[in-house]
């Protein structure tokens, strides 16, 4: 009796893999949230003359609020309010971060606010000991002298001016380093329910400072269509940038990414003269340098610690 056999069931094909980040995407992200965020500081830097800082402060967190609202809503992500306090911590150091450099963006060229403020590395070494008992090493400590020798160098000329405003950018650093070590704590929440928090935080405390600091242009002048369009562009660039920055750091090595970051100096530095026809000097780009290359190695030499470490 003849028998028909039976064909084998195919093998069912692998399921294929989600589509993964090149090598090449999370620095190519980096570079476009450094270029929206020069963006955003030129925009800064245009609307000294048409409107007070604490104007383009409100404008960067409000329009951010907004935005970072609507992408937790669109992900079915929930809000955060009271809880963890560290949250807290983060968007108040975030906001002090925040008016700090919008003050120095009106006094202060570009490149020198940006180099100044991405001295966050260093300050994250540093503070490392006192909240987290790691000390630095005793090469850090040189990248750090390094560092302030550069910071020295930049603001000598402002400072001779009468020109605070650099001392600010530093405070600026200062303040998101405090910031980024409390991230570290905040895995287990959503980014953009970060955003948010942060966002309402710096724009309530955008709106106080319109009360405590002197203000020195008519609120008629944000009416002016060039001047509206400025503020939005601000608050949309800064969006974007941080867009930006969070997929690059979601996609690729956080260490070797933040180095890539240091781009946005150049970027500023190119809008300054283009827009602004500010030159720069020997002494600044040595200055530049000496915080550049300290910040550099010490995130490339985070990027090769244990996990445990970084």
């Amino acid at each position: 009796m003849s028998t028909t056999r039976t064909p084998p069931k195919p093998i069912p094909k692998a399921a294929v893999p989600a589509t993964r980040p090149t090598p090449l995407q999370p620095y190519l992200w980096m570079l476009c949230s450094c270029a929206a965020f020069a963006v955003m500081g030129a925009c800064a830097r245009g609307l000294r003359t048409q409107c007070d800082w604490q104007v383009i402060a409100l404008a960067r967190s409000s329009v951010a609020l907004v935005v970072a609202a609507i992408l937790v809503v669109a992900a079915g992500k929930r809000f955060v309010l009271f809880t963890p306090r560290v949250l807290w911590m983060r968007s108040f150091a975030g906001s002090v971060s925040l008016i700090c450099t919008f003050y120095a963006f009106t006094r202060l060229p570009m490149g020198d606010v940006f180099t100044l403020t991405n001295m966050v590395p260093l300050w994250v070494a540093l503070l490392s000991w006192p909240l987290l008992g790691r000390p630095p090493a005793a090469n850090v400590w040189v990248c750090v002298v390094l560092g302030l020798a550069g910071v020295a160098l930049i603001q000598q000329p402002h400072l001779a001016e009468g020109n605070f405003a650099a001392l600010l950018a530093i405070v600026s650093s200062f303040t998101s380093a405090i910031a980024m070590l409390g991230l570290n704590r905040l895995r287990d929440i959503d980014h953009r329910a970060i955003v948010v928090h942060f966002s309402a935080v710096a724009t309530v405390v955008s709106i106080g400072a319109l009360f405590v600091f002197e203000q020195t242009h008519p609120y008629a002048d944000i009416l002016e269509m060039p001047t509206a369009l400025a503020l939005l562009g601000t608050g949309l660039a800064a969006a974007v940038g941080q867009l930006f920055l969070t997929r690059a750091y979601a996609d690729g090595s956080p260490s070797k990414v933040a180095v890539v970051g240091l781009s946005q100096i150049v970027f500023a530095m190119a809008l300054d003269v283009v827009l602004f026809d500010h030159g720069v000097t020997g002494v600044t780009l040595l200055g530049i340098g000496l915080v550049v290359g300290p910040t550099a190695w010490v995130l490339l030499r985070r990027s090769g610690a244990p996990e445990s470490l970084r």
